[in-house]
């Protein structure tokens, strides 16, 4: 009886150990694009420590900041990567389907993050943080291995403060949360028709007179409405380089943006000779599109460009400079002999043509210095608005210089393709899916969600032109900082997603899932939000 009973708890012991615990699933924004989950899960104390090498110091101490404000752990550094709970390493063999992919692999012993980059290594990181959770007083990973890689190059927000002026402290915020959803470009709008905010010391009045206006339009364009109260602010070159240090170490890089020939009415109130009519403007608190323009025939507007070009790339490292080019009303051009007689000189027939073939200047001229040119895709001569004539735009026979990165936001998808077929690489920010000033009936968490930004109709061989996408908080409508946030939030993280994440892997159910992290982030941040419907 005694050997019968022994045999029974022994079994029962042996099915006790054996049967498996329930898995729970990893909640991840964006979600990783492969993982496998094992049996089981490591549980960490309070006093965690942490194994990396030389190489990945940086995203070590971001680790660590992350894990004392987000979980109030204790961290402590550790030679032996034997005695580590963490593990952080670069790996030049480590093997991923895209650039700053990675490998977390969490088992009963430790969670070990591998990749060939420091901004693998810190993507990984990311993903960590939503991942751990609390249970008894200890700190729980579910068990499994993960293999991430983006499916975009080019994941990116854009912020226009030339409307509203934040200031740094908003921008930092706005790059953590980037950071967190593995976005890795800051598109940064610093000048329009309606404020310049960054300091370009050679032209002292850009800032005297730009960064400032008497009254802001309100409530919505062509309200005729204005609140009255002056609006101003500017970053100076100190607080710009502070920036792009901190984007730098999240591994995000700043693309700012010069508009032109367009979005030029503060430039021009500052310097009267910079425009076509050369006459004393006023800095507009009116928004939408305006009448004055740059006077792309004078040599000293190209000058002037160049000079300002010299001072943003010793500021930003960024190889991209975005310079706009959207938006552009002809009528000064067309209403100038100075202007005609040049187009002349130039065989050009069209004031189109005559923006395709300044672009190419300001192309070469970036060249020249290192820099690749970005613009949105008016620069391409086409057609897309109403007060642009079919006169205005036929017949152009101008070629958008090669290597030109051409922003797609507005037309439909043949014009998207077309520009591939013509050899161009593409960021895809279709106004109708990505622009974050938009209201949620316009544009409702699931629609933004569902942005795929490679078109139908483009063909499979062509698909690597697609660079990425990016998702545009236009500056208009958002005086506080509370009206911009209840706009980006929660829509980035959907963005994110698409940016991330293989359309084959998205799925709305497993993202909804996995928001309550960052919502509850946000809350005790004090984002507000607007609706998850």
């Amino acid at each position: 009886m005694k050997s019968k009973l022994s045999l029974f708890l022994i079994a029962s012991i042996l099915l006790i150990a054996c049967k498996e615990t329930p898995i729970v699933d990893y909640q991840i924004i964006p979600q990783p694009n492969s993982i496998i989950y094992s049996n089981g899960t490591i549980a960490l104390t309070n006093n965690v420590k942490v194994f990396f090498t030389e190489d990945v110091t940086n995203e070590a101490d971001l680790l660590k900041e992350y894990l004392i404000a987000d979980f109030g752990m204790n961290i402590q550094t550790v030679e032996n990567e034997k005695d580590a709970d963490i593990l952080l390493k670069l790996d030049n063999q480590y093997s991923s389907e895209k650039e700053d992919g990675y490998k977390m692999d969490v088992t009963k012993k430790n969670i070990a993050i591998t990749s060939n980059s420091q901004a693998g290594v810190l993507n990984a990181v990311q993903s960590l943080r939503q991942i751990i959770t609390k249970e008894d007083g200890k700190f729980v990973v579910q068990q499994g291995t993960i293999n991430d890689y983006p499916a975009f190059e080019w994941r990116a927000f854009m912020l226009d403060e030339a409307r509203h002026f934040k200031g740094k402290e908003v921008v930092k915020d706005l790059l953590d949360e980037m950071a967190l959803l593995k976005m890795n470009v800051f598109h940064w709008h610093l000048t329009d028709d309606q404020g310049w905010r960054i300091e370009i010391k050679k032209y002292p009045k850009l800032t005297e007179v730009e960064a400032y206006r008497d009254s802001t339009e309100i409530n919505h364009f062509h309200s005729d409405l204005y609140d009255g109260k002056p609006h101003s602010g500017f970053y100076t070159q100190e607080e710009i380089k502070e920036l792009v240090e901190y984007a730098a170490k999240r591994h995000i890089v700043i693309v700012p943006e010069f508009e032109m020939p367009g979005h030029s009415s503060a430039p021009i109130a500052a310097y009267p000779e910079f425009g076509v009519t050369g006459k004393q403007i006023k800095v507009p608190g009116q928004f939408g599109v305006q009448y004055d323009i740059y006077d792309v025939t004078n040599p000293i507007v190209l000058d002037f460009f160049s000079d300002v070009f010299d001072e943003l790339i010793a500021l930003f490292p960024s190889p991209v400079i975005h310079i706009g080019g959207d938006e552009i009303r002809y009528n000064q051009w067309n209403d100038s002999y100075k202007v005609k007689s040049y187009m002349r000189k130039h065989g050009l027939k069209t004031p189109a043509e005559l923006q395709v073939f300044f672009t190419n200047n300001i192309s070469n001229m970036l060249k020249e210095k290192g820099k690749r040119m970005m613009g949105w895709n008016d620069i391409t001569g086409a057609q897309l608005h109403e007060y642009q004539s079919d006169e205005d735009t036929k017949d152009v026979s101008q070629k958008l210089a090669d290597g030109t990165i051409v922003q797609f936001w507005k037309g439909d998808s043949a014009l998207i393709v077309n520009t591939i077929e013509n050899g161009y690489d593409v960021v895809n920010s279709y106004h109708n899916y990505t622009y974050l000033d938009y209201n949620y009936e316009k544009i409702p968490l699931t629609k933004a969600y569902s942005f795929n930004p490679i078109p139908n109709e483009l063909p499979k061989e062509l698909e690597s032109k697609v660079l990425g996408m990016g998702c545009q908080m236009w500056g208009e409508f958002i005086p506080t900082v509370e009206d911009m946030q209840k706009k980006v939030f929660p829509r980035i993280a959907a963005y994110s997603e698409c940016a991330w994440t293989l359309p084959s892997n998205k799925n709305y159910d497993n993202f909804r899932k996995s928001l309550p992290y960052f919502l509850n982030r946000w809350d005790e941040n004090g984002v507000v939000y607007g609706p998850l419907d």
